[in-house]
């Protein structure tokens, strides 16, 4: 069945660059080089939906983009995505947001967009696990100090859970990635969008996901999420640097994580801040690799 995640995989990926070409299964069968039959098929079982549906899903998501982001006219976004019309747009919007493209250029809220699927995940590899961990080539994760400004953060906080699977065990992974996407324009620069991390209540920890903002917002939370006042605290960050997602994900998260829960702050002057501030995670791996970020203050002499 790995080979079906693969084969979908690249099916969305080539969808996601032709986006604006309005790519037909025929046109896209022929670039991936399978049967659009087989095309089809795996697509729907692997992804819970049809092309046509995870197509029509991604172009109103990008059109919602640009109508937010651009003063280009409705009408020229429409055309340019495959409505035949500004109303068709319309009406296509309304049906998935309830709101009219004209209203949230007006005022942008959260709404769900259809986020872009990824169906191939490191442990698809599993399978070949010695013949790709002897290619691995890791370094050691280190640490560094980074300071964040006191700023906001609306996010899903679980105190049931403390990780990353148990939480999307939960909670709708689609529709609050969607949620999340569509707040971009709103996104802190330092604790950006799909951030997530470990939060302290009463002694237990949990965890949470979402997006930072400016401490000043004062704008729209989407459903089912929580704003947070975050103060200004020193971070000790343990990192691994850029890394093959597929291969050596795990590797890395584990050795990241191993340093980041058992390191001593007392060592360089510290002592942990996390009754007051939460434990970021940042998570971008051919870009800036894995990070896990725990807030510290200082020891007064």
């Amino acid at each position: 069945m790995y080979e079906w995640n693969e084969a979908v995989q690249k099916i969305i990926d080539w969808i996601e660059d032709n986006l604006a070409e309005n790519p037909s299964l025929l046109t896209l069968s022929k670039q991936i080089g399978y049967s659009p039959y087989y095309c089809s098929k795996c697509f729907h079982e692997i992804s819970g939906m049809t092309i046509r549906e995870y197509i029509a899903g991604r172009k109103l998501a990008r059109a919602t983009l640009e109508i937010r982001d651009t003063d280009q006219k409705l009408l020229d976004i429409a055309v340019k995505y495959g409505y035949s019309s500004h109303e068709a747009l319309t009406r296509a919007f309304v049906n998935a947001y309830g709101c009219t493209p004209s209203a949230y250029r007006r005022k942008p809220v959260p709404i769900p967009m259809s986020i872009r699927q990824v169906v191939l995940f490191p442990e698809h590899f599993n399978c070949k696990g010695e013949r790709i961990m002897r290619n691995t080539i890791l370094t050691q994760p280190n640490m560094k100090m980074e300071h964040i400004p006191a700023h906001k953060y609306i996010g899903i906080w679980d105190i049931t859970v403390d990780n990353y699977c148990d939480f999307w065990k939960k909670h709708d992974c689609d529709s609050v990635c969607g949620f999340i996407d569509s707040m971009s324009h709103v996104y802190h620069p330092i604790v950006t969008g799909h951030t997530a991390g470990w939060f302290y209540e009463n002694g237990k920890k949990g965890y949470f996901y979402g997006f930072g903002v400016d401490a000043d917002y004062r704008g729209e939370i989407p459903k089912g999420f929580t704003i947070k006042t975050i103060p200004a605290s020193d971070y000790m960050v343990f990192f691994h640097p850029p890394f093959d997602y597929l291969k050596d994900c795990g590797e890395v998260m584990s050795r990241v994580e191993n340093l980041a829960w058992n390191f001593d702050p007392k060592s360089k002057g510290y002592t942990w801040n996390h009754e007051v501030c939460p434990d970021y995670q940042r998570h971008y791996p051919e870009v800036i690799g894995y990070e896990v970020l725990r807030a510290v203050r200082k020891i007064e002499s």
